[in-house]
């Protein structure tokens, strides 16, 4: 396994507290975006396609501070963009550390060489490097060669300084179970200290739209992979084995998009870190506001396709706390890789989807644009 066992004793032991507490949502992973500006324009990706009066925006550290102080979830991932172009990320780091909490800090790790003594190895603090599989697919998949090497590069860096270091890798359509088992046996052999997988999401305004996977292919994939590797076991894979088992089309997941909520310069993200649909000033509207009925799998055409972790690893978890003994079989025996699939939740009563991401585009514009007339007129007062 690739979860430290520090971390899945607090981790469980928090979601066992909320649900003798009886609370139906709660937090467990705060997805925090300070800035969406990036030094990498990847094909799948759509958090770069903004104006620069956004892309210049970033979270400070007091409102970085605000945000795990109102959701209080027990583990942090900084993602973006590109975090480490954020000039207080140290600071903002610390900050999380010295209030107990797990950070696991999301990079292409471009910068890492020229930023890790800007941090401190700590048994809580994880890097998280983007490698989307061999070099071949990754720096297809980031639009620039010789990403791969940096990135590989980055990791062995950071374990020569002590550094806990793993690697989140989004898959897509092109991708070959034979190709990533081998992949992730490199990885393994590297000496990392964790892997997260997840199928891509197919951002509406990526410029990539051919390649997202939908869920046949997703649970195909998979299994293809998962069968090359002892059932997943083989590597040290940093998420529940239930999450494991359903992305191999063994278990029927709804969405839990409360358990990952998101934090970035618009403010709390509704419904999801995925969709941009709507956001909240404080954490506390977000979860008692929110329409989460509307959202999921067979609710929004939007949702039809994901199977991808900041929307299933939560529920995996909640799964996994209240049937023990069947995750624990998962995590003995390997995810299954053969036989019947776990049915699908229907799609013939989801809404149709709304684009709306302009209209929070203007909004998040004219409230800069206000901002910087008032400034302004202060200094011409001055």
């Amino acid at each position: 396994m690739g979860i430290p066992l520090r971390q899945a004793a607090r981790v469980g032991a928090y979601v066992m507290k909320q649900h003798l507490a009886g609370r139906k949502r709660y937090p467990l992973v705060l997805m925090l975006e300070p800035l969406f500006r990036c030094n990498l324009a990847c094909a799948g990706c759509g958090k770069i396609d903004y104006p620069d009066d956004i892309l210049n925006q970033r979270l400070s550290y007091d409102e970085c501070m605000q945000a795990i102080d109102e959701c209080g979830a027990p583990v942090i991932s900084i993602a973006g963009g590109e975090p480490l172009l954020h000039r207080e990320l140290p600071q903002i780091v610390r900050g999380f550390l010295e209030r107990k909490k797990f950070v696991i800090l999301c990079t292409n790790a471009l910068l890492l060489a020229k930023k890790i003594d800007q941090f401190r190895p700590h048994r809580d603090f994880t890097w998280s490097i983007h490698l989307d599989g061999d070099k071949a697919m990754h720096d297809k998949s980031v639009c620039l060669e010789g990403t791969y090497e940096k990135a590989v590069d980055a990791i062995r860096l950071a374990k020569s300084k002590g550094f806990r270091v793993s690697i989140n890798c989004t898959l897509f359509s092109d991708a070959q179970p034979e190709r990533v088992a081998a992949f992730f046996d490199e990885m393994k052999a590297i000496g990392l200290d964790g892997m997260t997988i997840s199928p891509g999401y197919a951002y509406e305004r990526a410029p990539d739209q051919e390649h997202f996977l939908n869920r046949e292919r997703t649970k195909n994939l998979f299994r293809g992979i998962f069968s090359r590797g002892d059932g997943g076991r083989k590597w040290p894979i940093s998420q529940s084995a239930m999450f494991l088992d359903f992305l191999a089309g063994n278990q029927t997941y709804h969405c839990t998009p409360w358990g990952n909520p998101t934090r970035t310069v618009f403010g709390w993200q509704r419904p999801c870190y995925l969709l941009g649909e709507g956001y909240a000033p404080t954490f506390r509207e977000l979860m008692e506001e929110t329409d989460w009925d509307k959202y999921g799998v067979g609710n929004y055409e939007k949702c039809a396709n994901c199977m991808v972790h900041c929307g299933f690893e939560a529920t995996a978890v909640i799964d996994s706390v209240t049937r023990p003994l069947t995750a624990l079989g998962v995590m003995l025996k390997g995810v299954r890789t053969e036989g019947p699939m776990a049915p699908e939740i229907p799609l013939d009563r989801q809404r149709p989807a709304q684009f709306v991401f302009s209209s929070h585009v203007e909004r998040k514009l004219a409230e800069i644009r206000r901002g910087k007339s008032a400034n302004e007129q202060v200094a011409a007062a001055e």
